[in-house]
């Protein structure tokens, strides 16, 4: 039993791990998404069914791409349009070389290189970015479509077609120089922020933070300032801000029992405050290199950690904020969020009208954080029963157990009267 589970638990820490890195293998040399997951998830199911058996091997990762590399040879064996091919594929899938030296205009990275790999500029932005968190990030398509803020059956779709369209295009899968990296930047960015969005506010499960992704989006960010050096773009040293200063408060963002602690209700002694000294500078250097969207988030981020109390924090030069950042980077997340903001600086009321503005648009209609902001406001402004409507619309579309618990209790105190 005991060998059982820890065989268990080292499929799922690969899992975790290396997905990406040993997916990406299989599509650089098999050139097709499709045969490169399948082998890949054929793969762990063996290692599920004959690890508790034979024990862990000394190398898992090793063991889990020798096992989808067979798997993807078998798979094109079967498929007739890849005969011809096939004696190029096999002697390619062979050796594999553990830790490969690298031209060193290369990027040296093994899952950053490949997250530039996969950001073709040939591909769309979105496709670009949706292809790699799934592929790269290990991100599972609903998590996907919760970033989009799409339905995960139109998410699905759109990966079909942009593997589609690599496929049929026969888009090469080749290392980009570091002088092409400026152009694939911005979805690179995107990519980094994304995995580190889903690692602060996870989508499913019991736990609200995934701190292996959160720490894998600021490893990444680091690596391309480095990469970019000397002079690293403005928006990448934002990017590295921003998610130090939210992953500065992850000790306070929950009690000792696992529920989530709002923003104001926070013990900022818990936070990581050196860890908010190093990204001050990186915000005012950011800045200086003119106010992109990365940028002016950082400098949101940057008035809530400077603030001692809750009641210190400058809503005001916030809200400035948050209307620049309408103009730069307009979404309906952005306008949900400068309405949290309004409603510190103008009350409730000025804010419920904002947020009832933004859900007769429709787009946010399965986004559980507007109905629970707009059930807030009502709370706030004494209206319970229909802050329990909301309540109760957001807990129908909640997933993380953390969050929904919050939920509950919320919904719970404006019917009880609480």
């Amino acid at each position: 039993m005991e060998q059982a589970l820890g065989a268990n638990a080292a499929v799922d820490l690969v899992y975790r791990s290396d997905w990406g890195r040993i997916v990406a293998t299989l599509i650089r040399l098999v050139g097709d998404f499709d045969v490169a997951e399948e082998a890949a998830q054929e793969a762990f199911a063996t290692a599920v069914d004959q690890w508790p058996v034979s024990g862990v091997p000394d190398v898992p990762r090793a063991w889990i791409i020798q096992t989808a590399r067979h798997k993807a040879i078998d798979r094109i064996r079967r498929r007739a349009r890849f005969d011809e091919k096939l004696d190029a594929y096999a002697s390619e899938l062979t050796p594999i070389v553990e830790e490969p030296d690298y031209d060193p205009d290369q990027i040296p990275d093994d899952r950053l290189r490949l997250i530039f790999t996969c950001c073709h500029p040939s591909l769309s932005l979105e496709a670009q970015v949706a292809l790699t968190l799934r592929t790269l990030g290990g991100l599972e398509t609903d998590e996907i479509a919760r970033a989009f803020l799409v339905p995960v059956a139109t998410m699905a779709q759109r990966l079909v077609r942009a593997k589609g369209k690599i496929r049929d295009a026969g888009i090469p899968y080749s290392v980009p120089d570091t002088k092409d990296m400026p152009g694939r930047l911005d979805a690179v960015l995107t990519v980094i922020y994304l995995v580190f969005t889903e690692g602060y506010a996870a989508t499913r499960g019991d736990a609200l933070v995934r701190t292996d992704l959160c720490a894998e989006a600021i490893r990444l960010a680091r690596l391309v300032r480095t990469l970019m050096s000397p002079g690293p773009p403005s928006e990448a040293t934002a990017l590295l801000a921003l998610m130090l200063l939210h992953d500065s408060r992850r000790e306070a963002r929950l009690d000792t029992a696992g529920d989530l602690v709002l923003l104001e209700d926070q013990d900022r002694a818990r936070w990581n405050h050196p860890q908010i000294g190093e990204a001050l500078p990186l915000v005012e250097e950011a800045l200086r290199g003119g106010p992109g969207p990365f940028a002016v988030q950082a400098a949101i981020a940057a008035l809530h950690c400077q603030a001692t109390r809750a009641e210190d924090t400058d809503w005001a030069q916030i809200v400035r904020l948050y209307d620049l950042l309408e103009r730069l980077q307009p979404s309906p997340i952005v306008s949900l969020n400068r309405a949290a903001a309004v409603a510190m600086v103008q009350g409730p009321g000025a804010a419920l009208a904002l947020v009832d503005a933004l859900a007769s648009g429709g787009e946010l209609d399965r986004y559980h954080l507007l109905h629970a902001a707009r059930a807030d406001l009502l709370r706030r402004l004494g209206s319970a029963a229909e802050a329990a409507k909301s309540y109760a619309r957001a807990l129908a579309l909640v997933t993380n157990d953390a969050e929904r618990r919050f939920l509950e209790r919320r919904l719970h105190e404006v019917t009880s009267g609480g």
